[in-house]
């Protein structure tokens, strides 16, 4: 009950701070700003959006007016036209993006929303707007690393995937609408967001589709749109068109038009939620054998433990434990604003997964957790650890990354290009130790556990 009320009331507080924080110059109240509805990528969840909700939320968006959106089979299939289990057809994308984009209106009394997306989540804006009737329930639409133009363009070449260039679905949304060839659908303001040779999937060689040495036809600038007002940040990578400070403040000041500020206010306390779902797999590689959903799991359970931010270890019992509910989610807890944490998920059929983050400065309630599965390999080793950037790349020419005490040559990171958003170990010994990971100045700092027990180990990075 305790925590409960405590919970009731932080709540209030931030509502509260949301009311009162500086937003656009817009000459009218907060609640005139637009909804905003994020759409993620393949593959991936609505947490990825964590960091770009603080900054919209820290510019005056009330909390109530920014949704990130699950689709509950986030994966494209191989072929559009062809029924594949675990995944969803460009249909299926676009039904889902107008029935949460439907939601919004009607709880906000709003006439349109904005949509900001990621990847994949781009190919399901455009289709709404241009085929599911959102020219006349949409605003603006940002599009952050979107393979607009096909992540490969090869006639006669997997065309019936939606990501082929020259392939039915593209082709079609891509067909000029005007006399000026424009390829978007007015009378929609449209923003594309791209990197100017870092994006893995805007690239004029197959390397990260499987195809080394196979011409793409596809460039740096394959996202950008004719009609749209195209963005070029140097440097970022895939995930960073969308979720990096950079990319925030073109975003906002799309939306807003008026300057906007990438820093996160910290709060005292936050109070954390989110929901535990699916395989714990990183597929946006557009060729896992394997595809993690954003369904929960039934039976999954989480313990959160305060640590010791320079060992990992726990600062005592847990602070909040408890089985997650029928849609997943497994909060809310209220805890301490800068304190780094520990969330154990156990659920049937995967590895006790431990997922140690820094701490976080303000609420979230998508905090996701999707446990993982040890492989066959690892099952006899003392202990597995990932790093993962959920919200970015490792660019070792670029980055300041460290993992294990380890500067250089991370495993499974490549030592130029930002094309990997995870590095493993796996150590011998079954000991148990501190382990730590830094990116950019961001550290975190974990313990190890036995994977003969089914334990594994992530550190995982907020920025």
């Amino acid at each position: 009950m305790k925590t409960q009320t405590t919970a009731a009331a932080l709540l209030c507080t931030v509502a509260l701070l949301a009311g009162c924080a500086t937003g656009p110059s817009t000459g009218s109240s907060t609640q005139d700003l637009p909804p905003i509805v994020f759409v993620h990528g393949n593959g991936d969840h609505a947490a990825l959006w964590q960091t770009t909700l603080w900054r919209f939320e820290s510019n005056g968006w009330p909390a109530d007016r920014l949704l990130a959106i699950d689709v509950p089979y986030p994966n494209a299939r191989t072929n559009d036209a062809v029924a594949q289990p675990g995944t969803s057809s460009t249909a299926d994308h676009m039904a889902y993006l107008k029935a949460e984009v439907d939601k919004v209106l009607a709880r906000t009394g709003a006439k349109q929303v904005v949509l900001f997306a990621n990847s994949r989540g781009g190919n399901a804006v455009r289709n709404y707007i241009q085929n599911g009737g959102g020219a006349a329930t949409v605003s603006h639409a940002i599009l952050g690393g979107t393979p607009n133009h096909g992540v490969w363009a090869i006639k006669g070449f997997n065309e019936g995937n939606e990501f082929s260039g020259t392939g039915p679905f593209l082709t079609a949304l891509n067909a000029p609408k005007n006399a000026n060839g424009d390829e978007v659908t007015g009378p929609v303001k449209w923003m594309t967001i791209r990197s100017d040779n870092n994006d893995k999937f805007a690239q004029p060689d197959g390397l990260w589709i499987g195809a080394k040495g196979t011409a793409t036809n596809v460039t740096a600038a394959g996202p950008e749109l004719k009609g749209a007002q195209n963005v070029v940040i140097p440097r970022i990578d895939h995930r960073e068109t969308s979720f990096s400070p950079a990319a925030f403040l073109a975003a906002c000041k799309f939306i807003g038009g008026s300057d906007c500020q990438a820093e996160v206010p910290a709060q005292t306390s936050v109070l954390l939620n989110g929901r535990i779902t699916g395989i714990g797999a990183k597929s946006d590689d557009l060729k896992s054998g394997t595809n993690p959903n954003n369904l929960p799991i039934p039976g999954a359970r989480v313990d959160v433990y305060a640590l010791n931010a320079g060992t990992g270890e726990r600062a005592g019992a847990a602070v909040h434990s408890k089985l997650a509910d029928a849609d997943g989610q497994w909060g809310p807890v209220v805890a301490s604003g800068g304190v780094a944490y520990e969330f154990v998920v156990t659920a049937p059929g995967y590895a006790t997964t431990h997922f140690y983050r820094s701490g976080l400065p303000r609420s979230s309630s998508v905090m996701h957790l999707r446990p993982e599965r040890l492989a066959d390999a690892d099952k006899a080793a003392g202990s597995v650890v990932n790093f993962i950037r959920p919200r970015g790349y490792f660019d070792m020419e670029r980055d300041k990354i460290s993992f294990d005490g380890k500067t250089s040559a991370l495993p499974g990171v490549p030592p130029s290009f930002a094309g990997v958003a995870s590095s493993k170990v796996v150590l011998p010994a079954a000991d148990a130790r501190s382990i730590s990971a830094e990116f950019n100045g961001e550290k975190v700092v974990g313990r190890t556990w036995p994977a003969a027990e089914n334990h594994l180990v992530v550190l995982e990075i907020t920025q």
